[in-house]
């Protein structure tokens, strides 16, 4: 063994092993095997981080919005859903033909305009009081959170004895200043007045915390400055305020309209028995509930597929508006 070892020397190179002593070429090959190991796990550990997330999307999320649209274009029986009938886009254009998918759309829009605007307006000044110093300011925001932690079936379920036109507190009030007595239930603007209350009170307080938030990161400087200049705590606010906060404004009203077009357990149970109609003339049907009237109680999957598809449209019809504004904003403050 000496002999061997002593020859290798002679050649020049190291010898592959040597009695009692560590095997020198596996130390490299485990160093270089520990680093491609590294660098692999620095690589794929953020995919393996989010990959639950897309997994669900994918199964939650993503299959269902390519079903629902390959529904959309047959005709499908909810108790019978293995026979489908292609019919491409006859559920599209049987829609617009129908007087009631017009009128769930024109409800739809009026009760989402009678909601938000005076939602986002309401959180506006919210957040603008509760900016300020006051006693009891963290109290407030704790109570003015508090609609939105109420669940949709007992808000709705206090606000209907509310707006009962029999022996409702709102119409007693009513009557106090000398207004005739409203029917909530079987009028048109009162019922779609009576849904857009529920849903200005439940979510008037979560848009208030959201403009607070916005408010709370505007710089002080610019505060100072406007009232070195003299300007008034109005002037503070429509100057100062709403232009720093315009993202989250904006922001707020997508989500809003969102909501707004989504609208479906207020006016379910505000009707009671007629819920699902929106009414007994549809004067309140939402296009949730006349998605939902043409799946289950008609059982017309395709149709209400396409209601669904359509919403969507819609949907994206309005972000891509929305957008197009604030691009355009964004340009003329830029400019």
């Amino acid at each position: 063994m000496a002999t061997s070892i002593r020859a290798a020397a002679e050649d020049g190179s190291a010898p592959t092993t040597a009695p009692g002593g560590p095997r020198t070429p596996a130390a490299p090959q485990r160093s270089a095997w520990r680093s491609r190991l590294y660098r692999l796990d620095l690589k794929a550990s953020p995919y393996a981080y989010i990959a639950p997330f897309f997994l669900c999307f994918a199964a939650f999320g993503l299959f269902p919005l390519i079903w629902t649209g390959w529904l959309s274009l047959h005709r499908v029986d909810l108790l019978n859903q293995d026979v489908m009938d292609w019919r491409g886009i006859d559920n599209y254009t049987r829609l617009w033909e129908t007087d009631q998918f017009w009128t769930a759309l024109r409800n739809t829009f009026t009760i989402g305009v009678l909601s938000t605007v005076p939602q986002l307006l309401m959180a506006l000044g919210l957040a603008h009081l509760l900016n300020y110093r006051m006693r009891g300011r963290g109290f407030l925001r704790v109570a003015v959170l508090a609609p939105y932690a109420t669940s949709i079936a007992a808000a709705t379920l206090v606000f209907v004895q509310l707006f009962n036109p029999d022996y409702g507190m709102i119409n007693w009030l009513l009557s106090m200043v000398g207004i005739d007595r409203t029917d909530w239930y079987s009028e048109s603007w009162p019922s779609q007045i009576a849904i857009a209350t529920i849903v200005a009170w439940r979510w008037t307080g979560y848009n208030a915390l959201i403009y607070l938030a916005a408010m709370q990161a505007v710089p002080k400087d610019l505060y100072e400055a406007a009232s070195l200049d003299g300007a008034s705590r109005w002037q503070q606010f429509t100057k100062v305020t709403i232009p720093s906060i315009r993202p989250t404004i904006l922001f707020t009203i997508i989500v809003s309209t969102i909501g707004a077009t989504q609208l479906f357990g207020e006016p379910l149970l505000f009707g009671g028995g007629v819920g699902v109609s929106g009414g007994s003339a549809h004067q309140y049907q939402t296009l949730g509930l006349y998605m939902y009237e043409l799946g289950w109680p008609s059982r017309q999957l395709g149709r209400a597929s396409a209601v669904a598809w359509t919403m969507l449209l819609i949907l994206l019809l309005i972000g891509a508006v929305q957008t197009l504004i604030a691009r355009r904003n964004r340009t003329k403050l830029g400019g």
